[in-house]
């Protein structure tokens, strides 16, 4: 078979080394020559819009929490009375239940 007529196609253009290499080149270099200066520079930091909302979130949830706290002290709440129960009685077993019971309990 001869090779003479035949052309590269497109994927032999990628199968070599030298080829991807000099593409990443090619792609590194522009965008290297797009990217803006001042990219490092750091934005001056916005009072309103970074810590203002942070702290009055934070003292918002610290008056949230003092009013809990305050509202469930034991001292603030009416003493509830217990309920008056009848006295217990004191029963009496006959005599020999319990001899009885074990017998029950070894069968």
């Amino acid at each position: 078979m001869k090779r003479e007529g035949l052309t590269e196609s497109p994927a032999d253009r990628w199968t070599r080394p030298e080829d991807y290499l000099g593409a990443l080149a090619r792609k590194r270099s522009f965008r290297h020559r797009w990217r803006r200066s001042d990219r490092g520079e750091r934005e001056a930091a916005r009072l309103m819009l970074s810590t203002v909302p942070f702290v009055a979130l934070l003292s918002l949830l610290g008056i949230l929490a003092v009013a809990i706290m305050v509202t469930a002290f034991p001292g603030s709440q009416p003493q509830v009375k217990a309920p008056d129960l009848p006295q217990h009685e004191q029963g009496v077993a006959q005599k020999g239940w319990f001899q009885e019971a074990q017998r029950e309990f070894h069968r």
